[in-house]
């Protein structure tokens, strides 16, 4: 079995910006409204280099799909979890910094409008211009 500690989450840093979910259910129904909102723009995830964990007590999976394998691990959860119950949401911007975690569902909109905002990000919008 393969294992990611949250220590290793940081090989992220720098390179992209990590919406992580959090729930102690995969079945859990905020989970999975959370995942068809974000389905549903995919082209936008990928332009703000943007990669989403679904996190349990006790193993994570990487992306948006259906498909492919929970790997065993508690280090994610336990990093981002602390104390509060039920579904969350994590983002960790490029510089690894906590840049929004709240337990309701977070809209494409204002994900992107929080990711933009970011100066990184304008940095990036700029540059894209630019070519």
């Amino acid at each position: 079995m393969t294992t990611l500690n949250a220590q290793d989450v940081s090989v992220h840093r720098w390179e992209n910006r990590l919406l992580i979910l959090l729930t102690e259910d995969t079945e859990d129904m905020l989970l999975k409204k959370q995942l068809e909102e974000l389905s549903n723009c995919r082209e936008g995830i990928e332009d703000r280099k943007l990669i989403v964990y679904r996190s349990t007590k006790d193993k994570f999976r990487k992306g948006l799909d259906s498909e492919g394998e929970w790997k065993n691990s508690s280090d994610i959860y336990k990093k981002y979890k602390g104390n509060k119950p039920g579904f969350q949401v994590v983002l960790i911007g490029l510089d690894g910094g906590i840049k929004i975690d709240q337990s309701e569902i977070i809209s494409c909109e204002e994900l992107f409008g929080t990711i933009d905002s970011m100066p990184m990000r304008k940095a990036e919008m700029r540059k894209n211009k630019e070519r």
